[in-house]
């Protein structure tokens, strides 16, 4: 089992009496000068992700209709083959050590739920969807609430498997499949067709809603749950957030302050996906200002490139001073905050 150790780590060893005053510098010093050893299993675990998500496309979003011409009962017959393989197969490596692969093959069968469903329902009469947006496909594309089963059914085998493969990825097809859910009980419930400007607010509440759920869920167990969801969350927040259509200048500056806000939750936190997300947030803004500003003018793409290296010179200094600024921050909050939300405590 591999382990990631950081500066915060090492500080603790030398806290606890396992490491002399001294020793955790030196020690973390020696770890940083370990270039191929550290980019060579950075690029294994690329490879790993992006087998697992080819996998996952393959036989998601872009299954072809071909597929759906070999008949509802083989399509079955494969789905749940696929699936009993890839878990079986995870498994397998799972027990001999290999846990990214194994939990990815976890994942894969996971995505593949909604298919089994899909055909399942076909088959036995029970689809409920007729008129001409039944394929597939349509799954990942349209808003529809006859898909509650497959998005229901994901969400059950997907807790099921993280049990038997406790690996954090496998929150990312359950987060989906929720993301997908809350958009079709929301049509299902005011029963009509969803608007874009209703969507965008759906998907802005439900990734709040999950960012608050993952944020619970950080710091309780020895494993690394929260990311995906905090991944997902923003995903859902950030761009309902962004697509919404502000036509003031008040808008466009609240937007902007949301971004800062979840620039300041990557230092409350230690999560550098809030600072993605946030930095490009507040780019996008500055972006406007300057394009309003410096419109039909050569200096606009001066002032854009000015942009680029204030966020790029921003990521460097928060990465050199991550530790002190997220110590200062988190002295400003109650104790009661802090006992209350263990992802503050690490």
């Amino acid at each position: 089992m591999t382990f990631k150790l950081d500066a915060d780590d090492l500080a603790r060893a030398v806290s606890a009496g396992v490491l002399q005053p001294g020793q955790d510098q030196r020690l973390l010093e020696f770890l940083r000068q370990q270039p191929e050893t550290r980019a060579s299993f950075q690029l294994a675990h690329i490879a790993y992700y992006f087998g697992a998500l080819l996998i996952m496309a393959a036989l998601g979003w872009l299954l072809t209709e071909a597929w759906m011409q070999i008949g509802d009962f083989a399509l079955l017959v494969i789905a749940l083959a696929y699936m009993g393989l890839f878990l079986l197969a995870g498994r397998s490596l799972w027990q001999r050590g290999q846990q990214i692969p194994g939990g990815l093959l976890g994942a894969v069968a996971v995505s593949l739920t909604p298919l089994a469903v899909f055909a399942a329902q076909r088959l036995t009469g029970l689809w409920p969807l007729d008129d001409g947006q039944s394929d597939y496909h349509d799954y990942y594309v349209y808003v529809r609430g006859g898909w509650l089963a497959m998005e229901a059914a994901t969400v059950l085998v997907g807790l099921l498997v993280l049990r038997l493969l406790p690996f954090p990825f496998i929150v990312m097809p359950i987060a989906v499949a929720l993301w997908f859910m809350s958009m079709d009980l929301t049509e299902l419930v005011f029963g009509g067709i969803l608007n874009w400007d209703t969507r965008r607010w759906v998907s802005l509440w439900f990734g709040l809603a999950l960012l608050l759920v993952s944020l619970l869920v950080d710091g309780r167990s020895k494993r690394d749950f929260a990311f995906w969801g905090y991944l997902a969350g923003l995903l859902a927040f950030w761009g309902g957030l962004s697509l919404m259509d502000s036509g003031s200048q008040l808008g466009k500056a609240l937007y902007c302050l949301i971004n800062l806000g979840l620039m300041g939750c990557a230092v409350a936190l230690r999560r550098p996906v809030f600072m993605v997300f946030g930095a490009l947030g507040v780019a996008g803004y500055l972006g406007y200002l300057s394009y309003e500003v410096f419109r039909d003018s050569l200096l606009f793409p001066i002032v854009l490139t000015l942009i680029g290296l204030a966020v790029i010179g921003l990521g460097l200094a928060y990465q050199k001073r991550r530790d002190a600024l997220t110590q200062r921050l988190r002295q400003q909050l109650p104790d009661s905050l802090l006992r209350y939300l263990p992802a503050l405590q690490r």
